[in-house]
């Protein structure tokens, strides 16, 4: 397991922060003045991501939320400063592409990108390439669109990219022989877990690769969020037992309690705290929960918290680097 690191890298080790699991996104912001930052926030409009977009719009960035239906998305995000819809399709190759080259020729850097959309325990489908939709949609269209936006990440000097992964990652790695359902039988959590296992392989990998521009990059776990668009193909039986509300109110978070509900903005927390917190300078390449770099735990942890090893080994982390690379056909330009 990967817990000692070299001087260049972060031990995936709390560093008592001073936040915790009841910490909102506007709590981590506190005072930050974000005038003149850009950001573009996959999701970021509805749940955990519309929260994000929000925090940081009102703190002075200007934020680009992507969206598959723009038009749809409009009304969610008609309040809030400083924000600009744009049309993208993770599943869709070519809408990745048209979306960075329209943010490219705008000149801009691009000081953080956070990568918050995502499907969870989704029927069987698959893309035009035929490869499974969760780790189509979570983990390689947002690996093509951090290459294809990578020269303003590199042009901003000091960039962060924040995968937002999920504890399911607990529930298996990459399945590297067939990452796309192809000859084994589909189960919708296994596809779910090996793309959320992706995104903190992604996060650990890219860091090491962009440290040397100044570009840093982070994996989140939210919390557990009742009212979160991403678990619109849950059934009831997936869902049972039911969450335990009070008054129609989330349980609150609980200090040093993995399991509890949280609410919107103390889901989005980690986003915000990955994404802009000064006590994260000069770190990176690890997986956060709770608004602090998440312990690193032994692959037969039963507890809620923690980072399995499948998923912040630095082997497995450049085998899904080159195979990201084979399965888009798309590469950085480091």
């Amino acid at each position: 397991m990967k817990t000692s690191l070299s001087n260049e890298e972060t031990l995936q080790a709390p560093i008592s922060s001073g936040f915790g699991p009841q910490t909102t996104a506007q709590e981590v912001v506190g005072d930050l003045d974000l005038t003149g930052k850009i950001v573009i926030v996959t999701g970021g409009y509805s749940g955990i991501g519309l929260e994000t977009s929000r925090v940081l719009a009102e703190a002075g960035a200007t934020v680009i939320v992507p969206a598959r239906t723009p038009e749809k998305a409009r009304a969610a995000v008609a309040n809030i400063p400083r924000l600009e819809l744009e049309a993208l399709d993770l599943m869709d190759p070519a809408s990745i592409d048209g979306f960075a080259q329209r943010f490219l020729e705008s000149g801009r850097p691009l000081h953080m990108l956070i990568n918050s959309a995502g499907i969870m325990a989704a029927p069987l489908s698959r893309d035009a390439r035929g490869y499974e939709s969760q780790f189509a949609t979570n983990h390689l269209g947002h690996f093509q669109l951090t290459a294809r936006l990578w020269p303003a990440l590199r042009q901003a000097g000091n960039a962060r990219v924040v995968s937002v992964s999920s504890r399911a990652h607990r529930m298996g790695g990459v399945d590297f022989s067939d990452p796309n359902f192809e000859h084994r039988e589909y189960d919708k959590w296994q596809a779910y877990a090996q793309s959320k296992s992706a995104n903190v392989l992604f996060a650990v990998a890219l860091d090491t690769k962009g440290r040397a521009h100044g570009v840093r990059a982070f994996s989140v776990h939210p919390g557990l969020i009742p009212s979160s668009d991403v678990g619109r193909f849950l059934t009831e039986e997936d869902v049972a037992p039911k969450p335990v509300l009070q008054n129609e109110q989330v349980k609150p978070a609980v200090e040093g309690k993995g399991e509890y509900l949280k609410s919107t903005s103390q889901g989005a927390s980690t986003n915000v705290w990955c994404a802009v917190s000064p006590q994260l300078e000069g770190l990176g390449g690890v997986y956060c929960e709770d608004a602090d770099i998440a312990e690193a735990v032994p692959a037969d942890s039963l507890q809620g918290t923690g980072v399995r090893p499948w998923a912040i080994n630095s082997e497995y982390a450049e085998q899904l680097w080159q195979l990201s690379e084979k399965l888009t056909g798309v590469k950085f330009d480091l």
